[in-house]
């Protein structure tokens, strides 16, 4: 070894300790904001690499089904024939099979898996578990270290709800120190870390599928429609495809409620659940959604509107015939019809609603069709008519803002301060001038209209002790995903996820630590000047920007954060705003959140 390698040795040595436990939280921090198992473990490579000087990271994953490794992501200098990426690169599981001898040990006395070391010099057989550092090697991956001009690797299995997942694979160079013992302890370590990153993921890919999903009928939600419709008309408004709603009320459903339980009930939407899903696949790539309550649509992106008419005809005919049912009511809206021009997702369920409403008004057995009146030619249609007037930007005669009694889909937003001030207050007044008894409460009705108006992606709520430096969370709640297809609108019916026990320590966020105690500012993602970690907090949350306000009361301090993606209004000029509401909800009775 050269006197500089040495020396490059020591110096890396000296600082490790400081790397590694820097490495631990910073993969944490980033697995805990991956969405995705291949987005957990590339930061997983990246990380390792730094904290162990390797000069390369793989993660595989045991494919039981082929009885092969398979690898997710290689990072660092790659030799020839190694993609970061890689589509097919594989090996059989046999050829490791110190991956089983040190599984079995987990088996068998339910301690983690230790990492090992493997060197390019040693060349004999298999021989069994050996102690970290001493070599434990295999004939498969020595060979594979020489082809690769490597001098060592290091291994660590990962292991997920109890069952081998895969391994965690270093490399460095040849003429570079080889891997120690302690070196080998630090990977058990972040496999460790690993594993609970990928535990993360399941987690919030099943909170993905909740949230795009109906829990009682399986169709997909209302939150799924707003992602698919948005889609839909971008691809209208570029080429033309027809895009096409149908949304239906089930008739009845009271009475079957109050006559025979809401068990009958339920199995009623279950039912009609099942017609609007073998409608749906008569439209090919059409969507089947439950909206809330007795409302259910059908989004068909390419189909004429006459074929979804049909459809639609055939679906009123089989809802008749449903056990305690009384039919539908179902209205259309196709841009393939005479209805104007479409632009926005509002514009579209708002007529949609609007026949629909016709539907239920007139008992129709039939779907009543956005832009097909029966009256003369020359006259206008009313069912058009009847949404343009209940689009809430137009105000109705006397200039006062249009109440039509149907609630049309696509409420009116705005970033208006002295908007965002009236609808807040009045919602804080609404029981007879009676704020909510506790804090939490009044701050989440703040959270829930400031957040509905700007049509933010969701709100956070944290709570600081008295005298402590920990912010914990205390309720959150989460309109639209991130990351995943766009949303259009919030709505009221949403994923409201129960928060997780987050805590931050306000010594590294001195930002959120002014705030607290009675203030406010704004972020945009990429801005010049933002505070780094504040910034990094809610990028890796998927934000593209927040407002946060805050202040104390003697229950302790409080911070109100709201979060946006492209959709959502501008929020700077709400910062003086939320603040003002934040002190308003601090008034009163204090009381600190639940335990």
């Amino acid at each position: 070894m050269s006197e500089a390698t040495m020396d490059e040795r020591a110096s890396f040595e000296a600082a490790a300790p400081d790397l590694r436990l820097q490495a631990v939280v910073e993969l944490a921090q980033d697995m805990a904001g991956a969405l995705t198992p291949l987005e957990a473990v590339r930061a997983a490579a990246v990380r390792a690499v730094s904290a162990l000087g390797a000069t390369m990271a793989a993660v595989s994953v045991w494919d039981r089904e082929s009885g092969r490794l398979r690898v997710l992501v290689n990072h660092g200098e790659l030799a020839p024939g190694e993609e970061e990426l890689p589509e097919d690169e594989s090996y059989p599981v046999a050829d490791f099979p110190e991956i089983v001898t040190y599984l079995e040990e987990h088996w068998t006395t339910g301690r983690l898996p230790r990492a090992w070391t493997q060197t390019a010099e040693d060349v004999g057989p298999y021989t069994g578990h050996q102690d970290h550092g001493s070599g434990a090697f295999c004939r498969q991956r020595a060979a594979g270290l020489r082809r690769r001009g490597r001098g060592c690797c290091l291994v660590a299995p990962i292991v997920l709800h109890g069952q081998a997942w895969g391994e965690l694979y270093l490399a460095r160079g040849t003429g570079m120190p080889v891997f120690t013992g302690a070196d080998a302890e630090y990977a058990t370590l972040l496999a460790a870390q690993v594993s609970a990153g990928l535990a993360q993921t399941e987690r919030v890919a099943d909170l993905r599928r909740l949230a795009f999903t109906d829990a009682l009928t399986g169709l997909a939600n209302r939150r799924a429609v707003d992602a698919r419709l948005d889609a839909a008309l971008k691809a209208h408004n570029r080429d033309g495809a027809v895009v096409s709603l149908v949304v239906c009320d089930v008739n009845g459903l009271k009475r079957v409620n109050d006559q025979l339980g809401h068990e009958m009930g339920d199995r009623l939407l279950e039912r009609f659940a099942h017609q609007l899903s073998l409608s749906a696949a008569k439209l090919p790539g059409s969507l089947a959604a439950r909206l809330g309550g007795d409302e259910f649509c059908l989004l068909a992106e390419g189909q004429s509107a006459d074929e979804v008419v049909a459809v639609a005809e055939e679906l009123c005919a089989r809802a008749l015939e449903l056990t305690d049912g009384e039919g539908v009511a179902c209205g259309i809206a196709s841009t393939g019809d005479s209805i104007g021009p479409v632009t926005t997702p509002d514009r579209l369920f708002r007529l949609a609603d609007a026949a629909q409403y016709r539907a239920k008004a007139g008992r129709a057995a039939h779907p009543v069709v956005a832009g097909r009146s029966h009256g003369p030619a020359y006259a206008p249609d009313p069912t058009v008519q009847l949404a343009d007037a209940a689009d809430p930007r137009r105000k109705a005669p006397g200039g006062r803002p249009n109440g039509d009694r149907r609630r049309f889909r696509g409420a009116a937003h705005s970033a208006d301060p002295g908007q965002l001030l009236t609808a807040v207050l009045g919602a804080l007044d609404q029981g007879g001038g009676t704020h909510p008894a506790d804090t939490l409460g009044r701050l989440t009705l703040v959270a829930e209209t400031a957040a509905r108006l700007l049509n933010a992606v969701g709100w956070w709520i944290s709570y600081v002790p008295p005298g402590s430096p920990l912010m914990r969370t205390a309720r959150h709640a989460v309109y639209r995903m991130t990351g995943g297809p766009a949303s259009s609108r919030a709505q009221t019916q949403r994923a409201q996820i129960e928060a997780p026990d987050a805590v931050f320590d306000l010594r590294h966020y001195p930002l959120t630590s002014r705030t607290v105690t009675g203030g406010s500012f704004t972020l945009r993602a990429g801005a010049p000047g933002n505070d780094a970690a504040e910034e990094a907090v809610m990028v890796v949350s998927g934000y593209r920007a927040m407002v946060a306000a805050g202040g104390s009361n003697p229950a302790g301090g409080w911070l109100l954060e709201l979060f946006a993606d492209e959709s959502t209004l501008p929020l700077t000029q709400t910062a003086p705003a939320l603040r003002a509401l934040v002190a308003v909800a601090l008034t009163g009775p204090s009381s600190p959140p639940p335990a």
